[in-house]
């Protein structure tokens, strides 16, 4: 009979330990998205608070609020849909808030073409509260402590743009019970494999 690979044993033990674990840590981000996801569907009819607002984070998400825009100091161009459904640019003005201000973000509007130029010059402007684009992987997002910036979507759009689309609470997805479930799978065929593996090594 050959020798018991302990070291392999371990080794696999530990992943598999690791896939469980991240198994039951996706469910309990499941119970926390949605109590969430409780949360902001009851933000859209709270009063609305100005904005920008610090701390920052996921619970303003969909919330009321208002803000001045001395003058936008820059635009960014996103590709979006607009409040019918059909494809665009979104058109998201940087503003400044002061000499000192922290300043934010507002999506103005959405265009037909990539290379609108909005005739935008800043004012009041009043709408809900979402997420900034920031381009930044799955993986770092789920893993990362800092929250991520947050901007305003106007109800009003700027001169010679198509409105922007409401909140939606399908744009907050909730896939951890999908995760859970791949990450016990992945456990249970890794250690079938390695014990069939296992059982052929230490057949006489």
């Amino acid at each position: 009979m050959k020798r018991f690979p302990v070291i392999a044993t371990i080794l696999v033990g530990l992943a598999v330990a690791a896939m469980i674990g991240l198994g039951f840590w996706q469910l309990q981000r499941k119970a926390e998205k949605e109590a969430l996801l409780a949360q902001l569907s009851a933000n859209r009819t709270l009063p609305a608070i100005a904005f920008p607002r610090i701390p920052v984070g996921e619970t303003l998400l969909f919330r009321r609020a208002s803000a001045f825009c001395l003058e936008p100091v820059g635009y960014k161009v996103e590709g979006g849909r607009n409040a019918a459904g059909a494809v665009g640019w979104r058109q998201i003005a940087q503003c400044r808030t002061g000499a000192e201000g922290p300043g934010f973000a507002v999506q103005i509007g959405v265009a037909k073409a990539p290379d609108a130029k909005p005739s935008w010059r800043g004012g009041e402007v009043s709408g809900y509260i979402t997420h900034a684009p920031d381009h930044q992987p799955m993986i770092v997002g789920l893993f990362s402590r800092h929250p991520r910036m947050l901007m305003l979507v106007a109800d009003k759009p700027a001169p010679g743009l198509e409105p922007n689309p409401q909140p939606d609470l399908a744009s907050v997805p909730n896939n951890h019970l999908a995760y859970a479930v791949q990450w016990f799978l992945f456990a249970g065929v890794a250690s079938v494999i390695y014990g069939i593996a296992l059982r052929k090594r230490l057949r006489p």
